[in-house]
Protein backbone atom coordinates (compact mmCIF):
# COMPACT_ATOMS: atom_id res chain seq x y z
CA UNK A 1 0.00 0.00 0.00
CA UNK A 2 1.59 3.66 -1.11
CA UNK A 3 1.72 6.26 1.34
CA UNK A 4 0.85 8.54 -1.31
CA UNK A 5 -3.20 9.35 -1.60
CA UNK A 6 -5.17 7.71 -4.70
CA UNK A 7 -7.61 9.79 -4.01
CA UNK A 8 -7.72 13.64 -1.83
CA UNK A 9 -10.90 15.39 -1.10
CA UNK A 10 -10.41 18.77 0.09
CA UNK A 11 -13.98 21.22 1.26
CA UNK A 12 -16.39 19.14 -0.79
CA UNK A 13 -19.77 20.92 -0.45
CA UNK A 14 -22.66 19.41 -1.47
CA UNK A 15 -26.59 21.72 -1.52
CA UNK A 16 -29.66 21.28 -3.29
CA UNK A 17 -32.23 23.34 -3.83
CA UNK A 18 -35.46 22.74 -1.95
CA UNK A 19 -38.76 21.87 -3.78
CA UNK A 20 -41.03 24.78 -4.14
CA UNK A 21 -44.73 24.50 -5.53
CA UNK A 22 -46.49 26.68 -8.14
CA UNK A 23 -47.91 28.82 -5.27
CA UNK A 24 -45.25 28.52 -2.99
CA UNK A 25 -43.50 30.54 -5.25
CA UNK A 26 -45.78 33.24 -6.11
CA UNK A 27 -46.02 33.72 -2.59
CA UNK A 28 -42.47 34.45 -2.00
CA UNK A 29 -41.75 31.51 -0.32
CA UNK A 30 -37.74 31.62 -0.31
CA UNK A 31 -36.35 28.99 -1.72
CA UNK A 32 -34.52 26.12 1.01
CA UNK A 33 -31.52 24.49 1.05
CA UNK A 34 -30.58 21.23 1.60
CA UNK A 35 -27.07 20.88 3.08
CA UNK A 36 -26.44 17.46 2.45
CA UNK A 37 -22.41 17.43 2.58
CA UNK A 38 -20.46 20.16 4.24
CA UNK A 39 -17.10 21.13 3.28
CA UNK A 40 -15.95 17.42 3.86
CA UNK A 41 -11.78 16.67 3.69
CA UNK A 42 -10.60 13.09 3.14
CA UNK A 43 -7.91 11.33 1.51
CA UNK A 44 -7.45 7.09 0.31
CA UNK A 45 -4.53 5.69 -0.16
CA UNK A 46 -4.04 3.60 -3.22
CA UNK A 47 -4.61 -0.31 -1.71
CA UNK A 48 -6.21 1.07 0.95
CA UNK A 49 -10.12 0.26 2.15
CA UNK A 50 -11.59 3.95 3.92
CA UNK A 51 -14.78 3.14 5.78
CA UNK A 52 -17.22 5.32 5.58
CA UNK A 53 -19.83 4.76 8.80
CA UNK A 54 -22.95 7.34 10.20
CA UNK A 55 -26.76 7.33 10.50
CA UNK A 56 -28.63 6.99 7.42
CA UNK A 57 -29.74 10.18 5.81
CA UNK A 58 -26.37 11.81 6.96
CA UNK A 59 -25.03 12.22 3.82
CA UNK A 60 -22.82 9.06 3.11
CA UNK A 61 -24.10 8.29 -0.18
CA UNK A 62 -24.46 11.73 -1.50
CA UNK A 63 -20.52 12.30 -0.71
CA UNK A 64 -19.29 8.87 -2.73
CA UNK A 65 -21.42 10.46 -5.48
CA UNK A 66 -20.14 13.66 -5.21
CA UNK A 67 -16.69 12.62 -5.81
CA UNK A 68 -17.60 10.44 -8.93
CA UNK A 69 -19.40 13.59 -9.85
CA UNK A 70 -22.47 11.39 -10.03
CA UNK A 71 -24.01 14.59 -8.48
CA UNK A 72 -22.19 17.65 -9.02
CA UNK A 73 -20.47 19.40 -5.83
CA UNK A 74 -21.85 22.60 -4.53
CA UNK A 75 -17.97 23.46 -3.67
CA UNK A 76 -14.31 21.46 -3.19
CA UNK A 77 -12.12 19.47 -5.30
CA UNK A 78 -11.30 16.50 -5.59
CA UNK A 79 -7.86 15.19 -6.72
CA UNK A 80 -7.89 11.58 -8.50
CA UNK A 81 -4.16 10.59 -9.25
CA UNK A 82 -3.18 13.72 -9.27
CA UNK A 83 -6.04 15.45 -11.37
CA UNK A 84 -8.80 17.73 -10.52
CA UNK A 85 -12.06 15.84 -11.11
CA UNK A 86 -14.18 18.45 -10.32
CA UNK A 87 -12.57 20.30 -13.31
CA UNK A 88 -12.69 18.18 -15.96
CA UNK A 89 -14.89 18.73 -19.05
CA UNK A 90 -17.22 15.92 -20.34
CA UNK A 91 -14.92 14.14 -22.43
CA UNK A 92 -12.30 13.50 -20.19
CA UNK A 93 -14.64 12.84 -17.36
CA UNK A 94 -15.75 9.75 -19.33
CA UNK A 95 -12.13 8.97 -19.43
CA UNK A 96 -11.97 9.20 -16.00
CA UNK A 97 -14.87 7.45 -15.07
CA UNK A 98 -13.29 4.18 -16.82
CA UNK A 99 -11.17 4.61 -13.30
CA UNK A 100 -13.52 5.48 -10.70
CA UNK A 101 -16.57 2.88 -10.26
CA UNK A 102 -19.51 2.33 -8.05
CA UNK A 103 -21.58 -0.59 -6.69
CA UNK A 104 -24.85 0.85 -5.82
CA UNK A 105 -26.62 -0.94 -2.35
CA UNK A 106 -29.86 -1.97 -4.27
CA UNK A 107 -29.53 -4.73 -6.38
CA UNK A 108 -33.03 -4.89 -7.57
CA UNK A 109 -33.15 -1.15 -8.45
CA UNK A 110 -29.49 -0.76 -10.09
CA UNK A 111 -30.13 -3.18 -13.10
CA UNK A 112 -32.01 -2.63 -16.34
CA UNK A 113 -34.97 -5.10 -16.07
CA UNK A 114 -35.19 -5.31 -19.66
CA UNK A 115 -31.21 -5.95 -20.31
CA UNK A 116 -29.91 -9.23 -20.19
CA UNK A 117 -26.67 -9.74 -18.23
CA UNK A 118 -24.34 -9.77 -20.62
CA UNK A 119 -26.04 -6.82 -22.01
CA UNK A 120 -25.99 -5.03 -18.62
CA UNK A 121 -22.12 -5.85 -17.72
CA UNK A 122 -20.91 -5.39 -21.78
CA UNK A 123 -22.44 -1.89 -21.71
CA UNK A 124 -19.28 -0.32 -20.12
CA UNK A 125 -16.98 -2.22 -22.58
CA UNK A 126 -18.50 -0.12 -25.28
CA UNK A 127 -19.02 3.28 -23.78
CA UNK A 128 -15.21 3.54 -23.15
CA UNK A 129 -14.21 1.35 -26.42
CA UNK A 130 -12.58 -1.79 -24.31
CA UNK A 131 -13.61 -4.52 -26.82
CA UNK A 132 -14.20 -3.58 -30.67
CA UNK A 133 -16.37 -6.87 -31.53
CA UNK A 134 -19.40 -8.41 -30.03
CA UNK A 135 -17.65 -11.57 -29.58
CA UNK A 136 -14.93 -10.05 -27.49
CA UNK A 137 -17.53 -8.10 -25.49
CA UNK A 138 -19.06 -11.68 -24.60
CA UNK A 139 -15.79 -13.06 -24.00
CA UNK A 140 -14.73 -10.36 -21.23
CA UNK A 141 -18.20 -10.47 -19.61
CA UNK A 142 -18.31 -14.21 -19.51
CA UNK A 143 -14.53 -13.97 -17.47
CA UNK A 144 -15.44 -11.50 -14.71
CA UNK A 145 -18.84 -12.79 -14.66
CA UNK A 146 -17.02 -16.22 -13.28
CA UNK A 147 -14.46 -14.21 -11.69
CA UNK A 148 -17.48 -12.59 -9.25
CA UNK A 149 -18.79 -16.54 -8.65
CA UNK A 150 -21.60 -16.73 -11.54
CA UNK A 151 -21.65 -18.75 -14.40
CA UNK A 152 -20.93 -17.73 -17.87
CA UNK A 153 -24.19 -19.89 -19.18
CA UNK A 154 -26.22 -17.23 -17.37
CA UNK A 155 -25.01 -14.23 -19.92
CA UNK A 156 -28.18 -14.37 -21.47
CA UNK A 157 -30.31 -14.40 -18.29
CA UNK A 158 -32.65 -11.56 -17.09
CA UNK A 159 -32.28 -9.94 -13.42
CA UNK A 160 -35.41 -10.91 -12.25
CA UNK A 161 -33.94 -14.45 -12.82
CA UNK A 162 -31.67 -14.11 -10.31
CA UNK A 163 -31.61 -13.85 -6.26
CA UNK A 164 -30.47 -10.43 -4.42
CA UNK A 165 -27.18 -12.09 -3.86
CA UNK A 166 -26.66 -12.89 -7.48
CA UNK A 167 -27.63 -9.80 -8.63
CA UNK A 168 -25.12 -7.62 -6.39
CA UNK A 169 -22.90 -10.12 -8.09
CA UNK A 170 -23.47 -8.91 -11.49
CA UNK A 171 -23.42 -5.13 -10.17
CA UNK A 172 -19.79 -5.98 -8.63
CA UNK A 173 -19.27 -7.27 -12.28
CA UNK A 174 -20.17 -3.92 -13.82
CA UNK A 175 -18.09 -2.24 -11.73
CA UNK A 176 -15.40 -4.33 -12.68
CA UNK A 177 -15.63 -4.84 -15.92
CA UNK A 178 -13.69 -1.54 -17.25
CA UNK A 179 -10.45 -2.41 -14.96
CA UNK A 180 -10.99 0.40 -12.55
CA UNK A 181 -8.39 1.63 -9.74
CA UNK A 182 -11.24 2.52 -7.38
CA UNK A 183 -14.45 1.49 -6.16
CA UNK A 184 -17.21 3.63 -4.39
CA UNK A 185 -18.76 0.83 -2.19
CA UNK A 186 -22.23 2.76 -1.63
CA UNK A 187 -23.81 0.07 1.00
CA UNK A 188 -23.48 -2.59 -1.07
CA UNK A 189 -24.65 -5.64 1.34
CA UNK A 190 -27.24 -3.61 3.09
CA UNK A 191 -30.24 -5.00 1.31
CA UNK A 192 -28.47 -8.58 1.84
CA UNK A 193 -29.65 -11.62 4.00
CA UNK A 194 -26.69 -11.60 6.35
CA UNK A 195 -25.44 -15.18 5.26
CA UNK A 196 -25.22 -13.70 1.75
CA UNK A 197 -23.27 -10.25 2.90
CA UNK A 198 -20.82 -12.34 4.43
CA UNK A 199 -19.99 -13.78 1.02
CA UNK A 200 -19.92 -10.16 -0.51
CA UNK A 201 -17.37 -8.73 1.71
CA UNK A 202 -15.78 -11.97 1.52
CA UNK A 203 -15.79 -11.47 -2.49
CA UNK A 204 -14.63 -7.78 -2.44
CA UNK A 205 -11.81 -8.45 -0.09
CA UNK A 206 -10.60 -10.67 -2.36
CA UNK A 207 -11.22 -9.15 -5.48
CA UNK A 208 -9.61 -6.14 -4.15
CA UNK A 209 -6.29 -8.45 -3.04
CA UNK A 210 -6.53 -10.16 -6.68
CA UNK A 211 -6.98 -6.79 -8.50
CA UNK A 212 -5.19 -4.06 -6.46
CA UNK A 213 -8.25 -2.39 -5.69
CA UNK A 214 -8.88 0.67 -3.76
CA UNK A 215 -12.25 1.11 -1.73
CA UNK A 216 -14.59 3.86 -0.20
CA UNK A 217 -16.86 1.45 1.98
CA UNK A 218 -19.94 3.24 2.76
CA UNK A 219 -22.00 1.39 5.39
CA UNK A 220 -23.78 1.93 9.19
CA UNK A 221 -22.90 -1.25 10.26
CA UNK A 222 -19.89 -0.79 12.68
CA UNK A 223 -18.93 -4.31 12.59
CA UNK A 224 -18.84 -4.69 8.73
CA UNK A 225 -16.69 -1.46 9.01
CA UNK A 226 -14.43 -2.63 11.41
CA UNK A 227 -13.84 -6.36 9.70
CA UNK A 228 -13.12 -4.80 6.42
CA UNK A 229 -11.27 -1.28 6.59
CA UNK A 230 -7.88 0.21 7.11
CA UNK A 231 -9.32 3.53 8.40
CA UNK A 232 -12.77 4.63 9.30
CA UNK A 233 -14.67 8.41 8.97
CA UNK A 234 -17.60 9.05 10.94
CA UNK A 235 -20.27 11.22 9.42
CA UNK A 236 -22.57 13.19 11.21
CA UNK A 237 -25.12 15.58 9.31
CA UNK A 238 -22.78 15.80 6.14
CA UNK A 239 -19.27 16.36 8.18
CA UNK A 240 -16.73 14.07 9.10
CA UNK A 241 -16.62 14.00 12.80
CA UNK A 242 -13.85 11.40 13.43
CA UNK A 243 -11.63 9.71 11.49
CA UNK A 244 -8.50 7.63 12.04
CA UNK A 245 -7.31 3.64 11.91
CA UNK A 246 -10.00 1.62 12.19
CA UNK A 247 -8.61 -0.08 15.93
CA UNK A 248 -8.08 3.14 17.02
CA UNK A 249 -11.51 5.01 16.21
CA UNK A 250 -13.75 1.74 17.18
CA UNK A 251 -11.49 0.95 20.11
CA UNK A 252 -10.65 4.15 21.50
CA UNK A 253 -13.47 6.72 20.09
CA UNK A 254 -13.02 10.24 20.89
CA UNK A 255 -16.29 12.01 20.05
CA UNK A 256 -19.68 11.52 21.96
CA UNK A 257 -21.35 10.99 18.30
CA UNK A 258 -18.71 8.07 17.71
CA UNK A 259 -18.98 6.62 21.05
CA UNK A 260 -22.72 5.93 20.90
CA UNK A 261 -22.46 4.30 17.78
CA UNK A 262 -20.28 2.00 19.40
CA UNK A 263 -22.58 1.59 22.95
CA UNK A 264 -24.73 0.44 20.00
CA UNK A 265 -22.96 -2.32 18.88
CA UNK A 266 -24.74 -5.82 19.96
CA UNK A 267 -22.88 -8.14 22.32
CA UNK A 268 -22.87 -11.48 21.20
CA UNK A 269 -22.87 -13.04 24.87
CA UNK A 270 -26.05 -12.11 25.74
CA UNK A 271 -25.95 -12.29 29.37
CA UNK A 272 -23.07 -9.64 29.12
CA UNK A 273 -23.67 -6.24 30.86
CA UNK A 274 -23.03 -3.67 28.57
CA UNK A 275 -23.72 -0.08 29.51
CA UNK A 276 -25.63 1.58 26.61
CA UNK A 277 -25.70 5.27 25.17
CA UNK A 278 -28.86 6.25 24.36
CA UNK A 279 -29.22 9.55 21.93
CA UNK A 280 -32.67 11.76 22.83
CA UNK A 281 -34.35 13.32 19.61
CA UNK A 282 -34.06 12.70 16.08
CA UNK A 283 -31.04 13.25 13.38
CA UNK A 284 -31.60 16.98 12.61
CA UNK A 285 -33.19 17.95 9.05
CA UNK A 286 -30.16 18.96 6.90
CA UNK A 287 -32.67 21.60 5.72
CA UNK A 288 -32.52 23.78 9.30
CA UNK A 289 -29.26 22.37 10.53
CA UNK A 290 -28.54 23.42 13.94
CA UNK A 291 -25.72 26.17 14.58
CA UNK A 292 -22.20 25.42 16.63
CA UNK A 293 -21.65 22.06 17.03
CA UNK A 294 -24.14 19.91 14.55
CA UNK A 295 -24.31 17.28 17.21
CA UNK A 296 -25.35 19.25 20.19
CA UNK A 297 -28.92 18.92 20.12
CA UNK A 298 -28.12 15.39 21.04
CA UNK A 299 -25.19 15.20 23.02
CA UNK A 300 -25.52 15.03 26.49
CA UNK A 301 -21.76 16.29 26.89
CA UNK A 302 -23.05 19.79 25.43
CA UNK A 303 -21.64 23.34 27.11
CA UNK A 304 -22.70 26.60 26.26
CA UNK A 305 -19.72 27.36 23.24
CA UNK A 306 -21.19 24.02 21.51
CA UNK A 307 -24.31 25.74 20.43
CA UNK A 308 -22.77 28.70 18.66
CA UNK A 309 -19.56 27.66 17.91
CA UNK A 310 -18.27 24.65 15.47
CA UNK A 311 -15.32 22.79 17.05
CA UNK A 312 -12.22 22.31 14.85
CA UNK A 313 -10.70 18.75 13.72
CA UNK A 314 -8.23 18.14 16.24
CA UNK A 315 -4.85 15.38 16.09
CA UNK A 316 -5.79 12.61 19.17
CA UNK A 317 -3.81 9.97 18.33
CA UNK A 318 -1.39 8.82 15.38
CA UNK A 319 -3.54 9.95 12.62
CA UNK A 320 -6.14 10.18 14.47
CA UNK A 321 -8.44 13.25 14.12
CA UNK A 322 -11.81 14.69 16.23
CA UNK A 323 -13.89 17.68 16.15
CA UNK A 324 -15.53 18.25 19.53
CA UNK A 325 -14.91 21.68 21.85
CA UNK A 326 -14.34 19.12 25.34
CA UNK A 327 -11.74 16.43 23.51
CA UNK A 328 -9.34 18.11 26.26
CA UNK A 329 -11.18 17.03 28.44
CA UNK A 330 -11.05 13.25 27.25
CA UNK A 331 -14.52 12.86 28.08
CA UNK A 332 -16.12 9.06 27.75
CA UNK A 333 -19.69 8.82 27.19
CA UNK A 334 -19.32 5.24 27.54
CA UNK A 335 -17.83 5.65 31.50
CA UNK A 336 -20.44 7.65 32.08
CA UNK A 337 -23.00 5.37 31.17
CA UNK A 338 -20.89 2.80 32.89
CA UNK A 339 -21.17 4.67 36.26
Amino acid sequence: MSDAPLLQVTGLTKHYSGHRSIGQRLGGVPQTVVKAVNDVSLSVRRGEILGLIGESGCGKSTLGRAILRLHEPTEGKVVFDGKDVTALDADALKSMRRRMQIIFQDPYASLNPRRTVAEIVGLPLKLHGLATTQDEVRAKVAAIIEKVGLKANQLDRYPHQFSGGQRQRIGIARALISNPEFIVCDEPVSALDVSIQAQIIELLLNLKSELGLTYLFISHDISVIGYLSDRVAVMYLGEIVEMGPVDAVLSRPRHPYTQSLMSAVPEVDVHAQKSRVRLTGDLPSPLNPPSGCKFHTRCPLAIDICKVKAPVTETVGEAHTAACHRLAEKLSLLEAAEA
